[in-house]
């Protein structure tokens, strides 16, 4: 009988170990997957992000499309393919189709997003014409790419000024929209 108890305490632990480890898909690095997926590449953004090839198999995709609202402000809408935001608090790591997107005015900067909607308030964009850019980053904040071009997608949109259109003089703001255009990422 203890012999038989000893091979049920051995079996349970094996059990235990197995259950443990899952079904490999967040295994942890020296079990089997590599601790980053995507090739590091040498070259950089503006910034300095290390750029980092996606799986060529399934690569991910974004577009963005950018609406004028009523009062100057401005609705975002991304579209992603094999890509999935990351939630707030995520580890720091590349994971194959996951990440942020990173939108910016002109070059600059103004969200780090986690879903596929974004408002801008009145003001951020001003008058006349702007590129809004909105560009695929994995957790560890290197840049997605494909054929080591970054996942991104650009939209040019133009801002009037609703007084200074009507001829009454300058005003501080964007007042109004003249134009919004969708332009979609390259596949």
């Amino acid at each position: 009988m203890t012999g038989t108890r000893r091979v049920c305490v051995a079996l349970a632990v094996c059990l235990l170990l197995t259950a443990g480890c899952g079904s490999g898909e967040r295994a942890e690095p020296g079990a089997g997957q590599s601790s980053a997926p995507g090739r590091l590449l040498t070259a950089t953004d503006d910034e300095g992000r290390r750029y980092r090839e996606a799986d060529p198999g399934r690569p991910p995709w974004i577009g963005i499309e950018i609406k004028p609202g009523a009062d100057g402000d401005w609705d975002v809408r991304l579209t992603v393919r094999d890509f999935r935001f990351s939630a707030p608090g995520a580890p720091e790591r590349a994971v194959a189709g996951q990440g942020v997107a990173h939108l910016s005015v002109d070059g600059d900067l103004v969200a780090v997003l986690r879903g596929p909607r974004h408002h801008l308030e009145p003001g951020r964009i001003s008058r006349g014409t702007h590129q809004v850019t909105v560009r695929l980053h994995a957790d560890d904040g290197t840049v997605w790419t494909v054929d080591g071009e970054p996942v991104e997608s650009t939209a040019d949109v133009t801002a009037s000024d609703a007084e200074a259109t009507a001829g009454a003089g300058a005003g501080g703001g964007a007042g109004g929209a003249e134009a919004a255009e969708t332009v979609e990422g390259a596949e």
